[in-house]
């Protein structure tokens, strides 16, 4: 089970800490990612993290200004976001999926096997 926490509403320019928090499974062995949702859009990808920690990648719009990170010893998955845009506000999801690829990031849905139900993000200009 993921569980999202940390959404909230904020103003442009203003940062926020997403995190995803693992049970009955150990974050380690997945590769993680992150993904939103808007009103009236499609899901998209906005950042993924490898199985072994060492390989990090971000959609374009949010690169410079998202960190994702994963902390084994509290078996959590992060996402720091900085310098907020309007155009963040979404309803953010995590995902994880067991891989044998350590060093692979996976940047779309169809590989993750597990999703959390989503942290809202509304950020006024």
């Amino acid at each position: 089970q993921l569980v999202e926490s940390g959404g909230g509403l904020l103003q442009a320019g203003e940062s926020l800490r997403l995190s995803c928090a693992a049970s009955g499974r150990t974050l380690s062995s997945y590769a993680m990612g992150w993904f939103r949702q808007a009103p009236g859009k499609e899901r998209e990808f906005v950042a993924a993290i490898s199985e072994d920690g060492f390989n990090t990648y971000y959609e374009d719009s949010v690169k410079g200004r998202f960190i994702i990170s994963s902390d084994t010893a509290k078996n959590t998955l992060y996402l720091q976001m900085n310098n907020l845009k309007p155009e963040d506000t979404a309803l953010y999801f995590c995902a994880a999926t067991p891989t044998v690829h350590t060093d692979v990031v996976y940047t779309t849905s169809g590989p993750y096997r597990y999703w959390g139900q989503g942290t809202q993000v509304t950020v006024s200009s």
